[in-house]
């Protein structure tokens, strides 16, 4: 299909054009969160039962939305703006903090967002990947946003004499790996550990790169 099919413009039962659409793209996105987070996923999800979940018809998908594809586009990065405002309320609130106070702020909230519906751990780690050239593109620009905002705060902790002073992106980007890895298989129940367990690992595994051997941070 080459465009999006153009949605009625007017008020309308209280609403106006724009309200109704949100609305519109609102039920969409949650029905995908339902079919793609948990069953049957995305590559197994047609417009037809989107549509239906979400109590619309294909009409007014092709009103929003050209493929299934930007459905799951949308809500990927949906997920990790969600995840990342969870992340910088909390670095904003715990500015002050103690290093080990801080980062462990940071991660509980970051986890706490994506744990707070397993779908979204699924959504983000799982079902977009390997969709298309496009959205694998999508998925590791996240990632660098993830990446640039770890070294970031690992670049501040070293000028307050926190940390090391040093390059951390190699060291950050294998971390995003074990972040990523720890959270997919304590969702899918294969870490037998409770979600505070998992983020005081991710917390220690991140202290050693910050705190490397032989090196103390300043009194």
């Amino acid at each position: 299909m080459p465009g999006r099919l153009r949605a009625p413009t007017g008020r309308y039962g209280g609403k106006t054009a724009e309200e109704r659409q949100a609305e519109r793209r609102r039920r969409f996105l949650d029905a995908a969160l339902r079919l793609f987070g948990d069953t049957p996923g995305f590559r197994s999800t047609t417009v037809a039962t989107l549509s239906e979940t979400a109590g619309l018809s294909t009409r007014q998908f092709y009103e929003e939305f050209r493929t299934i594809e930007d459905v799951l586009a949308a809500l990927h990065l949906e997920v990790n703006g969600w995840a990342e405002a969870a992340v910088l309320d909390a670095a904003a609130a715990a500015a002050d903090l103690p290093l080990v106070e801080r980062v462990t702020a940071i991660f509980r909230a970051y986890a706490g967002s994506l744990a707070a519906d397993p779908r979204r751990i699924r959504i983000t780690f799982v079902e977009i990947i390997g969709v298309s050239p496009r959205l694998e593109e999508q998925r590791l620009a996240r990632r660098a946003g993830w990446l640039d905002l770890i070294c970031a705060e690992a670049d501040a902790a070293a000028a307050r004499g926190e940390a090391a002073p040093r390059d951390y992106r190699l060291a950050a980007t294998g971390f995003i790996g074990s972040v990523n890895g720890l959270l997919h298989d304590w969702s899918a129940g294969w870490v037998d550990a409770t979600l505070d367990e998992v983020v005081d690992e991710l917390v220690r595994q991140l202290l050693g790169i910050l705190w490397p051997p032989g090196w103390k941070p300043e009194a």
